[in-house]
């Protein structure tokens, strides 16, 4: 048998099926059957001629003046448009059928005059174009100076996107001089009026950035920055664009156009400059590093000076003539230190020879052969102290010959060390200089510096 729906199981399978082919349409139409009850809600009936739609637009999908709509996120100043029988609108939304009376209905997200709807479409077109032409690639977008000191501005004088500007301009940066190139911002003669204040600024060739901008506003309000005469004096510009025009949630070709999109007027001064006090932890955090680092090249060239310094004293012929007499000094205590072992051996053995014959012969010739030995140890001892003295006295004579080879020891008898200026050679004779020729003379207590004169031989 066939299945038989009830009402309600019928009404809900269209439902199903409507809400899925139609999740999101849009649809033009005159509007009729104007409804506004207590709720807020709003309910009316689109008509072309030949047919009729039902419209439900829910308060939760509709803003007040300077809210942001809940489905684009765009801040209207006047809020949703005020809806009247006869009025021409574009409506965006979800079809589905209401199953009390059995009919279906678009449930409106979005109404908007109809005019609106052409200037997005107007508006979706000319971004196509434009990004096949390679106007928005970012290959092609310079980057802003930091901190400019230079700044053109191309806005209107009588708008409060120019007060935001400048307020924070003052705040921000190391200071820096701004020019204002007055232009039309709104109205059917503002794309020439913005394109004109291009031109000029690089004319002028004065500024390192220009900024594009303006307060938000509606589609309408904001459609001069979205016509291809504003957009070409962008593209053509020399100079980093900077496009501030609208709030957060506005989008314009000149935005995508230029070489930084700002947010908002305000925000087009943040990226330009940064906070004054960033800077000043920035020069802290520099000032820091060159102390540190001239602190660490302090240290390294006077541990190197020092080390040339003690390089030179070991080169002097002061330190030679010490570590040689020093040398020599070791040499004669070793010398005193081997007659002495010598001495107490040789006494050792006289010793030891004096008692075997002590042993071996009687009383009187030992005494002989002691008093002998007396002799003999003071031929020994006077013959020691002989060899001895003939070694303090070579040692001397050593030491005096030492001294005397000294470099320094000749400046002490009043002789001078003579070297030429510009080779430092010593002079050994009258024919190694020339009349003029500089010379150094070292004299015991220091320097004299000499010229040359010859008079005729």
């Amino acid at each position: 048998m066939p299945h038989v729906f009830g009402v309600s199981e019928l009404t809900e399978a269209l439902r199903d099926n409507v809400e899925a082919a139609f999740p999101f349409v849009w649809v033009r139409g005159e509007v009729s059957n104007l409804a506004r009850p207590a709720s807020g809600h709003v309910y009316f009936s689109l008509g072309d001629g030949r047919g009729v739609l039902p419209v439900a637009w829910f308060r939760a999908n509709q803003c007040g003046p300077g809210e942001a709509h809940p489905l684009t996120g765009e801040v209207a100043e006047e809020g949703c448009p005020d809806l009247a029988d006869g009025m021409e609108v574009l409506c965006a939304g979800r079809l589905t059928v209401y199953s009390a009376r059995g009919s279906y209905q678009l449930v409106a997200e979005l109404v908007q005059p109809h005019g609106a709807g052409e200037l997005a479409a107007a508006f979706e077109a000319l971004k196509r174009e434009l990004a096949a032409e390679g106007y928005f690639e970012e290959s092609r977008k310079m980057r802003p100076p930091p901190d400019p000191a230079r700044v053109a501005v191309v806005t209107s004088l009588g708008g409060a996107a120019l007060r935001d500007f400048l307020k924070l301009a003052s705040v921000r940066g190391t200071g820096a001089e701004i020019r204002i190139h007055p232009a039309l911002v709104q109205g059917d003669s503002s794309p020439a009026s913005v394109a004109r204040a291009l031109r000029e600024v690089v004319e002028q060739d004065w500024a390192q950035v220009v900024v594009v901008t303006r307060g938000g506003g509606s589609l309408e309000d904001l459609w001069a920055f979205n016509t291809r005469e504003v957009a070409d004096a962008v593209f053509a510009c020399p100079l980093p664009v900077v496009s501030g025009v609208g709030h957060e949630i506005d989008l314009t070709i000149a935005d995508l156009t230029a070489d930084v999109r700002a947010s908002t007027p305000s925000h087009a001064a943040q990226l330009l400059w940064p906070e004054r006090r960033e800077l000043a932890q920035r020069l802290d955090e520099r000032e820091t590093a060159l102390v540190t680092t001239w602190n660490r090249l302090e240290r390294a060239k006077a541990e190197r000076l020092e080390t040339l310094i003690r390089g030179l004293r070991w080169l002097s012929p002061a330190q030679g003539v010490e570590r040689s007499l020093e040398r020599l000094a070791a040499l004669e205590r070793g010398l005193r230190a081997a007659w002495d072992r010598r001495t107490e051996r040789a006494g050792g053995r006289l010793e030891a020879a004096s008692e075997r014959l002590a042993r071996a012969f009687g009383p009187p010739a030992l005494r002989a052969r002691n008093e002998r030995l007396d002799t003999l140890a003071r031929r020994l001892e006077s013959a020691g102290e002989a060899h001895l003295r003939r070694g303090e006295r070579r040692l001397e004579n050593l030491a005096v010959r030492l001294r005397a080879a000294s470099p320094e020891a000749p400046l002490q008898r009043g002789f001078a060390l003579v070297r030429r200026e510009d080779t430092g050679a010593f002079l050994r004779s009258p024919d190694e200089v020339a009349q003029g020729d500089g010379l150094d003379i070292r004299v015991r207590d220091g320097h004299v510096r000499a010229i040359v004169t010859r008079g005729e031989e």
